[in-house]
């Protein structure tokens, strides 16, 4: 939400730091992220509810979802594959085509987007969700991203049609410059794989 996150939860998290807490009575998704366009931060909130995962399913009955499937891919040397659209580091990914299963949209968006040959597609590492307006109206984007692999370290041809500048091939304790620039959802994926 405009790079604001909103967390669903039964308790609420010590780590979590400075965050807003919504009145759940009061909760309306479409409202809070037209809400989360006029910050000029980006604000942590927290809705604390008895089944996250029921209000999840009612989040995503109320707008539009859209589906889509990336990777974090790793080559030979172990560095971390990484483009750049529309001024951010991003991981590689796009959208579900219809009838096409998330594995296999992951796969083919990869190798679409830095022009390569993924060698090993592994398990799921996390699925992640992002906001944002088409038309006016609120969708939500429901991205499961994979964890991959290349062997060697091939050269990387950026798909200029989808607004990638540039790929580029980082080593994990060089990632520093990219999460500088990157977004939430990004961090959160490498996090997973502990690597940051």
């Amino acid at each position: 939400m405009n790079e604001s996150v909103l967390l669903l939860t039964d308790f609420t998290p010590d780590t979590l730091g400075s965050f807003q807490q919504i009145d759940s009575q009061s909760f309306d998704f479409t409202k809070l992220f037209k809400k989360s366009l006029s910050l000029t931060t980006p604000t942590k909130f927290l809705l604390l509810v008895d089944d996250p995962k029921r209000l999840l399913r009612a989040i995503k009955g109320s707008v539009r979802l859209i589906g889509a499937a990336g990777g974090l891919v790793r080559n030979g040397d172990g560095d971390i594959l990484f483009i750049h659209r529309l001024g951010k580091w991003d991981l590689p990914k796009g959208k579900i085509d219809p009838g096409e299963k998330s594995k296999r949209a992951a796969l083919r968006e990869v190798e679409e987007e830095c022009g390569i040959r993924v060698d090993y597609l592994g398990p799921k590492i996390m699925s992640s969700y992002h906001a944002y307006e088409i038309k006016g109206n609120v969708v939500l984007k429901k991205t499961n991203w994979y964890e991959m692999g290349v062997n060697k370290k091939p050269k990387l041809i950026p798909q200029t049609s989808e607004d990638i500048t540039d790929a580029q091939w980082i080593q994990p304790e060089q990632t520093h410059e990219i999460l500088s620039n990157t977004y939430g959802i990004i961090k959160d994926v490498l996090e997973k794989k502990a690597y940051i």
